[in-house]
């Protein structure tokens, strides 16, 4: 049985057994204590240790790159519209490109359909106007050749039949040309101007309706119209001056009629010296245009020629906004009216003419009203009735674009025949552009790989791109 002496000893409540053996035996100091120690200082926080730099290797030594300062631009910064300009600069001859002895284009082969295949030279005089009316597009490589050159195709025999017939019964064709991504709908609408151009017509274009409905130009209510018409002076001022710069006709051409015009007219101002005071004002370019209108299409007056490049554009809402912030419709725009109120027949052209329009699969907006318009079109002109019908249920139709598009005729474009690819390649080669030999298994490759025969992917597999 233990003694309970040694309980009382551990039960004592000074201090630990550890600290009172301690004071019994002299020399031993306390390893441990319950004790609060209240005369010791506060514990610092330790710093956060840092890695050691590795050790440099004996004999080696340190790449030191020193910064350098950021290099300053040398020269001017590009003017107001340089970049633009540049942009959309347009190379039409290239000194490095090999001479191709061709015919030039004539109004004899406008219509001839014997020609389809052929490559040929675009006249000086019509590649002036050309440029003046700003037929030639960035992405379509002008710029590869020695000079421009045209493609005749059995389409184009088509159109200069049309516009042959329409110039002898002086009548107005109305055709909207459609086609796939590449398949050469604006070069089709520069064929036409260029064969207007060698037969004397009055030539009127717009280049890109995206410019006309992108809100990217002044615009303003025309007073007295209900419902509200818009003009767009600037861009007029300008269609004006490009009207008279690429129609040499005018110059012999004289006022006839009496205008309003907020300006007085001399007598025997010629139609050309109209147009130019049109372009120089910008606040009366929309009563010039008008009148200008009124002359080319009075009696003993040229056929007359109006194209627009970019149709979907105008086929609904524009991106301007009214005075209460709604959307205006592109019909509203009185140059976007002014056309498509030929386009659609509502108004003749006396003295017989064309107004064509070409659509855009690469930027434009999907219209579905014209679309089914198209379609329709198509399969009246193919089978002589329509199969198509409107969607009861759809909500993306327009009907003030089905109005306009009701009785127009289709001109599809489809891929070039391997007659016309070879004689394309052909062209391509004596410019010292294509280096294989043309012969059948070359060209049934190429027409094969570009959808059969789109003329778009044609110059892309065989000049942009290289193995």
């Amino acid at each position: 049985m233990a003694s309970s002496g040694c309980w009382k000893c551990l039960a004592r409540p000074s201090g630990s057994l550890t600290s009172q053996l301690a004071l019994r035996t002299p020399g031993v100091s306390a390893a441990f204590s319950t004790t609060t120690a209240r005369a010791a200082l506060p514990i610092k926080a330790k710093k956060p240790s840092q890695a050691r730099p590795a050790l440099k290797a004996k004999g080696s030594k340190t790449l030191r790159i020193k910064k350098k300062a950021p290099a300053k631009p040398s020269g001017k910064p590009p003017m107001p519209g340089e970049r633009k300009a540049m942009r959309k600069r347009i190379v039409l001859s290239n000194t490095n490109a090999l001479e191709v002895p061709m015919m030039d284009f004539n109004e004899h082969m406008v219509a001839d359909p014997t020609m389809a295949g052929k490559v040929v030279a675009l006249p000086g005089e019509v590649v002036d106007s050309l440029r003046a009316v700003e037929a030639f597009k960035v992405n379509q490589g002008w710029g590869l050749f020695r000079k421009p050159a045209l493609l005749l195709r059995e389409e184009s025999a088509v159109l200069g039949q049309k516009m042959v017939a329409a110039e002898k019964n002086k009548e107005a064709v109305r055709l909207v040309i459609d086609g796939e991504r590449g398949s050469g709908k604006s070069l089709m609408l520069l064929h036409a101007l260029s064969a207007a151009f060698l037969r004397g017509w009055i030539v009127l274009s717009i280049p890109e309706a995206q410019d006309l409905c992108n809100a990217s130009t002044e615009y303003a209510p025309l007073p007295g119209t209900n419902p509200t018409i818009y003009t767009q002076n600037v861009y007029t001022a300008n269609f004006l001056a490009q009207i008279q710069k690429s129609n040499s006709v005018l110059q012999t051409l004289h006022v006839t009629k009496s205008h309003n015009l907020p300006i007085p007219l001399p007598e025997k101002t010629t139609l050309a010296r109209l147009c130019e005071l049109g372009a120089r004002d910008p606040d009366i370019s929309w009563p010039i245009f008008q009148a200008f209108w009124a002359e080319i299409t009075g009696p003993a007056r040229p056929p007359v020629l109006f194209t627009l490049d970019s149709l979907s554009f105008t086929m609904g809402l524009s991106a301007y906004r009214s005075a209460s912030y709604e959307l205006i419709h592109a019909h509203d725009l009185a140059l976007v009216q002014h056309f498509v109120t030929y386009l659609s027949g509502e108004k003749p052209l006396p003295n017989g003419g064309a107004i064509l329009g070409a659509t855009s699969r690469s930027h434009a907006p999907v219209s579905a009203s014209l679309e089914l318009a198209l379609k329709q079109a198509l399969e009246k002109q193919q089978h002589g009735e329509i199969m198509t019908k409107k969607d009861p249920y759809g909500k993306k139709y327009d009907t003030r674009a089905e109005d306009k598009l009701k009785s127009v005729e289709v001109l599809k474009l489809k891929g070039l025949s391997k007659v016309e690819a070879r004689g394309l390649m052909e062209y391509w080669a004596q410019s010292g552009l294509l280096r294989s030999r043309v012969d059948e298994r070359l060209v049934t490759e190429k027409w094969a790989l570009a959808g059969n025969g789109i003329v778009g992917e044609i110059e892309r597999g065989v000049l942009r791109m290289r193995i």
